[in-house]
């Protein structure tokens, strides 16, 4: 008997050479009852022609225009959770290579109690296969959202149990339809960066679990599309965690988080991209930074007693 529906939601803009791997490996998964969804996020690189002359299996949908990864991923979410109804959605990057078994052991841990929200497995990195990019989120007392556990560290078995996260990267990421009636999807106010983060906040708030299971196994390449270092990827970096902190957390965390954002984050993080002459960088830090201040102020969630 066939377990429930699960429809795997990949994003991509102007990705269509990271495509190959990825709808590759997810096609070979051995669960009987998936489908796959390429979401076209506004490309110009022939993304959907192309997906449906390699993979005519795989459904695709089309944004005319860039909407960030939330808005493009909500795309998606809308098809499988209101018009197909599926109970599990699988969103996932585009830039890996996703092992035989990974939609059939994220089924079993969200077949195992009804408040897992998410569940995540073992990323690696694509070019040292048996190096773990993350295995969740530790929590941190003055960001919250802490550095990824086992980040960089050989697999030998040390992250080999079923356990839950306070959060975790959604690389590849498992949602019951549960929580999105509950709390909806991403929140577009992020575009790119800490949608993530955002989205389980509220879920947890709502009552939800995040998990993670060693047996769902996935190879990441790592930030393909809008690279490790660009601009673009600065400037939400300083802007986003900031918004997540001024909209869940108590003004008081708030007041540790901004100073330290500000000091050890935007001003040494805008030092290093001068000296390496990436002065773009440097000066989207600073306006992501300020984006997010005057975000704040504007839906009045920032006053100055968060700062002084």
């Amino acid at each position: 008997m066939a377990g429930p529906k699960v429809t795997v939601l990949i994003l991509s803009y102007n990705g269509k050479y990271l495509l190959e791997d990825s709808l590759t490996s997810y096609l070979a998964n051995d669960y009987e009852n998936f489908e796959v969804v390429v979401i076209d996020n506004g490309s110009s690189d022939g993304t959907m022609e192309y997906v449906k002359s390699a993979f005519p299996s795989v459904k695709t949908i089309r944004a005319e225009k860039n909407l960030g990864y939330s808005g493009g991923f909500n795309l998606g979410l809308k098809y499988a959770f209101e018009e197909v109804h599926s109970p599990y959605v699988l969103i996932s990057n585009n830039d890996l290579r996703a092992d035989s078994r990974v939609i059939s052991e994220l089924v079993k841990i969200m077949a195992s109690d009804s408040m897992v929200g998410f569940v995540t497995g073992k990323v690696y990195y694509f070019d040292q296969p048996d190096t773990l990019q993350t295995v969740g989120k530790y929590e941190d007392p003055i960001i919250w959202n802490g550095n990824h556990i086992g980040g960089g560290e050989k697999d030998n078995g040390q992250y080999d149990q079923v356990s839950e996260r306070v959060f975790a990267d959604d690389v590849y990421t498992m949602v019951r339809k549960e929580l999105y009636d509950a709390v909806g999807g991403y929140d577009s106010t992020f575009f790119l960066q800490s949608e993530e983060y955002d989205w389980q906040a509220r879920g947890k708030n709502a009552g939800f679990k995040i998990m993670y299971t060693p047996f769902a196994k996935v190879w990441h390449k790592e930030s393909m599309t809008i690279g490790k270092r660009s601009p673009l990827k600065a400037y939400y970096n300083a802007r986003n965690p900031m918004l997540v902190i001024l909209i869940h957390r108590s003004p008081e965390f708030f007041k540790r988080y901004f100073w330290h954002h500000l000091m050890n984050g935007v001003v040494l993080d805008s030092l290093r991209a001068a000296r390496r002459f990436q002065f773009a960088t440097a000066m989207k830090i600073w306006q992501g930074f300020l984006s997010g201040v005057f975000w704040g102020l504007r839906s009045h969630r920032l006053t100055l007693s968060h700062i002084i």
